[in-house]
């Protein structure tokens, strides 16, 4: 990695060093409130987009030559490593993504493949490829990432999105060595994934767990924290950072904490603070705004990033986020604002 990169504010955070202002990125940064996003889009569907990596590399850097962001995130979904496996992905608008052939058996899971993802997502190291040699110079990381093992095993049952997850819970429940052998190939697909990732040039990755929170602390103990460790433990011999992000988790942070991932994100749920001290010693954080506070009028925007600041107060290893996506709708301006805000109020000495 370069000098320009190892030193960047983002990644000097990870490892929880000291930095001339708190590093700020959105997740979902790159999307639909972009009006030159929806441009782009208009061309394509989702799917294309993300397997064209000319488009991907466009829109990665689109919100980068926009705002002071200190990262970029790769354009991507957390969904294609399912085709590979064998399952017919769509994504449908007003609907999201839709698997055509969900699993539904016993036998649909034990059909389904795992082969090397240089095989079946070429596309994809090929995007960070190209972005890592436009944004290296500039200093700027980028972050690669997937779903994790229980959210990417909840749409492949599902089909789709759900509020009560019964037909994942039901084969969790009543099938549990297949659920096993499940997030045992989940596991396999996802560490091989990051890992190839990092190669093609994400200094960071990140581990999206989206529907965990739809786990009591002992199912997710139970059924998804052995095979979610091994990924992050497999993708930190990459040799760079790892985030682990889950939703509706704060009662099992001590539990995610033990996982031992490099940073862990958190959701406007919690305070920071309570978060933080939840937290190995030589963990990172990464949180906690409400993504709808970016559609709030300045004054209620910009006295909750402070609270959110007053709460990290100048500890080293925090990264300004969102607690969830940037939603269609919200207004560019407050995402300018709020970047240079961050950055404005944490330059060293600044917070008070």
């Amino acid at each position: 990695m370069s000098n320009n990169l190892k030193n960047s504010r983002f990644l000097k955070a990870l490892r929880r060093e000291a930095t001339d202002a708190t590093p700020v990125w959105f997740m979902r940064q790159a999307g639909r409130y972009m009006p030159e996003y929806r441009e782009l889009r208009a061309k394509t569907t989702m799917l294309g987009a993300i397997q064209d990596p000319d488009i991907a590399t466009e829109i990665t850097l689109q919100p980068i030559n926009a705002f002071n962001l200190d990262a970029a995130i790769l354009f991507n979904d957390i969904l294609p490593p399912l085709i590979g496996m064998g399952l017919s992905l769509d994504f449908q608008g007003g609907v999201g993504p839709v698997i055509h052939n969900p699993i539904t058996s016993v036998k649909d899971v034990d059909r389904l493949a795992t082969p090397p993802t240089r095989e079946t997502l070429g596309y994809t190291f090929k995007a960070i490829e190209q972005i890592s040699a436009e944004l290296t110079p500039r200093g700027i990381p980028l972050i690669g990432f997937v779903g994790s093992p229980f959210t990417l095993a909840s749409y492949a049952i599902e089909g789709g999105g759900s509020k009560n997850y019964e037909r994942t819970k039901g084969l969790m429940y009543s099938e549990p060595a297949a659920w096993k052998r499940l997030m045992t190939k989940f596991e396999v697909i996802l560490s091989d994934y990051l890992q190839e990732q990092a190669k093609a040039g994400a200094s960071a990755l990140q581990i999206f767990d989206s529907w965990a929170g739809a786990l009591s602390p002992s199912d997710y103990l139970r059924f998804v924290y052995p095979y979610t460790k091994n990924v992050i433990q497999n993708a930190k011999k990459s040799g760079v950072p790892v985030i682990y992000f889950a939703t509706g988790t704060s009662t099992m942070l001590t539990q995610i904490a033990s996982m031992g991932s490099d940073v862990v994100g958190v959701d406007w749920r919690i305070s920071l603070g309570d978060a933080w001290a939840q937290l190995q010693p030589d963990q990172a954080i990464q949180g906690n705004l409400d993504p709808l506070l970016l559609k709030a009028p300045w004054r209620e925007l910009s006295f909750q990033a402070e609270r959110v600041l007053q709460e990290a107060a100048g500890r080293p290893g925090h990264v300004f986020n969102l607690g969830h996506g940037i939603l269609p709708g919200t207004p560019v301006d407050n995402v300018a604002r709020l970047a240079d805000f961050v950055h404005e109020k944490t330059q060293t000495g600044a917070l008070v």
